[in-house]
């Protein structure tokens, strides 16, 4: 009886280790020695690039012909000040007969500007008045109002509250939260500070796994132990400290299904590495945690997102900045983060079956085609060629169409194959 199930595992064995050959491309992998060489001088080559910057650039630094507004980290204390005095000259206004209003500003497309220099997107100079005796801008200036005096009561009770709690103190007057978030952003670069010197933070959203060790508030965290979910990312920066890694690489995934996959199959024992995903679009708590790694532990970013024009804007978030936030784009950005997958170029080059690829929608072609327009795009030759690949071809793949191959396909050959063969831009 024994002999017999001893055959039958070793039958088993066999089965799978032919369904494992058949795997395309599984046999040109080399050991995973020799990729981890790759990956150790791709670190070296990051962590010397660092080294040999004495200062990073700033604004400041360069000449542009444009003005241009940066905000900074400031303490309780300097937001509040900054709050009474912007009221005290909206009093003065007011006695003094020119009315009541506030200088917001402008977040406008118009007034962006990429600097190629920095490889982020900035915001210029530009305002414009938010009169209370106007009817197009009344209701906006009364809600700039309510939430000046809302940060103004969190810097006397020093204290934090998510943008759903703010939204909550008056949803009449609010009606929709964006509403309340847009006001909020507006705040911020009245103030001069980034969002989080407003103690305003987000609901936790962005999750990290693998070769991490940080502080949490006091508590130290090792982000190997914290099972197949990982560990969600503090939604205050200020309450992250100490990190220390062993990794090799930073692991950027777009979306939580290809994370799940990743984190179970502890590709980052395999491959040392940590690996993070915001879920679908980056949060602020997400963005500014991966820059804090990549600037304290010196690690290249590689990306995996879906091949496509959204998956790039996602990548392009990460690196450049956003419209929205451009006023705090020196914070919230990371640089040279390099798209490692899926790329348009690999769904003919793994073979992905035609059935697990999805024919791009009319807007999907404008979005790549507006892409194609963006300065930080035409920077790198690598995402031109491939944005116009997926225009010309009209189609786009998810990660999960690597499943085809099969569920673990994703960790067990197209990650280490793309590592092995430096297959990033």
């Amino acid at each position: 009886m024994a002999d017999k199930k001893q055959k039958q595992k070793q039958k088993r064995r066999r089965n799978d280790s032919d369904d494992e050959s058949e795997l395309p491309f599984k046999n040109i992998l080399k050991p995973d020695p020799a990729i981890l060489e790759t990956l150790k001088k791709l670190l070296l080559a990051t962590t010397t690039a660092s080294s040999s910057t004495s200062k990073p650039l700033t604004l400041s630094d360069l000449n542009l012909s444009a003005t241009c507004r940066e905000v900074t980290d400031l303490s309780l204390s300097s937001v509040q000040s900054t709050i009474e005095t912007l009221i005290l000259q909206v009093t003065h206004s007011i006695l003094s007969g020119n009315g009541f209003g506030f200088q917001v500003p402008s977040r406008a497309s118009s007034n962006q500007l990429y600097v190629p220099e920095l490889d982020r997107i900035v915001l210029k100079d530009k305002a414009t008045l938010r009169p209370f005796a106007h009817m197009s801008s009344v209701r906006k200036t009364t809600i700039t109002t309510k939430i000046l005096a809302l940060i103004h009561q969190l810097c006397l009770k020093s204290i934090h509250v998510t943008k759903r709690d703010l939204f909550y103190t008056d949803v009449k007057l609010f009606q929709d939260q964006t509403q309340s978030d847009a006001v909020l952003d507006d705040v911020a670069c009245m103030l001069g500070c980034t969002r989080s010197s407003l103690n305003v933070i987000a609901s936790e959203k962005g999750v990290v796994v693998g070769r991490l060790i940080f502080s949490d508030n006091g508590d130290m965290i090792d982000c190997t132990k914290m099972g197949m979910g990982g560990k969600a990312i503090p939604p205050n920066i200020d309450r992250v400290g100490d990190m220390k890694s062993d990794a090799l690489f930073i692991l950027l995934v777009e979306k939580d299904a290809a994370y799940i996959r990743l984190a179970e199959d502890r590709f980052y024992n395999r491959f040392p590495c940590i690996i993070v995903t915001a879920k679908g679009q980056p949060d602020v708590a997400t963005r500014l945690f991966l820059r804090k790694m990549k600037m304290e532990l010196k690690l290249p970013v590689l990306a995996l997102v879906d091949s496509d024009p959204y998956g790039l804007k996602i990548l392009s978030v990460y690196g450049c900045g956003s419209k929205n936030m451009s006023y705090d784009s020196a914070n919230l950005t990371t640089p040279d983060i390099k798209w490692l997958g899926i790329r348009p170029s690999d769904l003919d080059k793994y073979k992905i079956p035609e059935q697990c690829r999805l024919p791009m929608t009319e807007q999907d072609i404008k979005t790549g085609k507006d892409l194609l327009e963006e300065d930080f795009v035409k920077k790198n030759p690598g995402w031109v060629e491939e944005l116009n690949l997926m225009v010309k071809t009209k189609q786009k793949a998810e990660i999960q169409a690597l499943s085809s191959f099969g569920f673990q396909y994703l960790s067990e050959v197209y990650l280490p194959l793309k590592l092995q063969q430096k297959d990033w831009l």
